[in-house]
């Protein structure tokens, strides 16, 4: 990944938690300190709506245009920017890094996986 790139993904993604989070504050979701497991609980829970969507190939309640897997995942990226917002965590700096990271990694190698005792999920 080239440094232009690595820069404009930690950038966007620090925007984009700034925005999550300043708007799920002015909606009042921060008035009060909110626990860090209960914001991960609600992360863990669009997942898994994410799945329930995928398993049953539906269209989203409330954005028709999309299927709700596509909706809850969004919802996901949301409640994580949110979160990465609220405690001012460099989340656009480690996802770039851990981007670059993983294209070294010998177990996300296309031929190790392949392997005996490789990865297959």
């Amino acid at each position: 990944m080239s440094l232009d790139m690595y820069d404009n993904i930690a950038k966007c993604t620090d925007h984009l938690s700034i925005i999550c989070h300043n708007l799920a504050r002015a909606a009042g979701w921060w008035d009060k300190e909110r626990p860090v497991a209960e914001c991960l609980c609600l992360i863990h829970s669009e997942i898994s709506e994410a799945l329930e969507g995928y398993r049953t190939d539906k269209v989203d309640d409330h954005l028709p245009d999309h299927q709700s897997l596509t909706v809850e995942l969004a919802d996901a990226i949301i409640r994580i920017c949110d979160l990465a917002g609220g405690l001012n965590l460099p989340i656009g700096e480690a996802l770039a890094e851990k981007l670059c990271y993983n294209q070294m990694r010998a177990d996300h190698k296309r031929e190790n996986r392949a392997k005996p005792g490789g990865k297959k999920i």
